[in-house]
């Protein structure tokens, strides 16, 4: 049963992070739709001016890789909790979204290095940025674990 809670707890902080990038995006007017960036990379369809595909299929691959990821990382946190590391309370998810965030920059930051065509994007904001939007992830997974598990002691203790 907690598989399926991880699942659901990795979709639902997802989409939650997702949503904060993607209104950030908006509001700022600067590239950080994660599911293009993300797509665009994995199927190598960067524009020759560095701009990010359109192709429906780069936004398919973007958001499969995208919730997965997510998915594993829910897992992780479960592994955590279950090896007695931490509670499903916010002051832990917070902690967790921050470390989950600074690797998840480190990661990205790896991943244009390499990628023989990264897309022009404003990096050092993008890679400071993912560190807030895994903190959502963390909040918004831990409080799904605390739904679903319903322990016997506060979220926000």
């Amino acid at each position: 049963m907690k598989f399926l809670y991880a699942i659901v707890a990795g979709l639902a902080a997802t989409a939650a992070m997702t949503a904060f990038l993607y209104l950030l995006s908006l509001a700022t007017h600067r590239v950080m739709k994660v599911i293009r960036i993300l797509g665009t990379m994995l199927t190598n369809r960067t524009h020759p001016d560095g701009s990010l595909s359109e192709a429906p299929s780069t936004k398919v691959i973007g958001t499969l890789a995208h919730y997965a990821v997510g998915i594993v990382f829910a897992l992780f946190y479960l592994a955590l909790w279950d090896s007695g590391v931490g509670l499903t309370t916010a002051s832990w998810g917070l902690l967790f979204g921050l470390a989950h965030g600074l690797t998840a920059m480190f990661l990205w930051y790896l991943f244009f290095l390499v990628h023989p065509r990264p897309p022009i994007i404003a990096l050092r904001t993008y890679l400071v940025t993912l560190i807030f939007a895994h903190i959502i992830f963390g909040i918004v997974a831990t409080y799904t674990f605390y739904l679903l598990l319903k322990p016997d002691y506060a979220f926000w203790s």
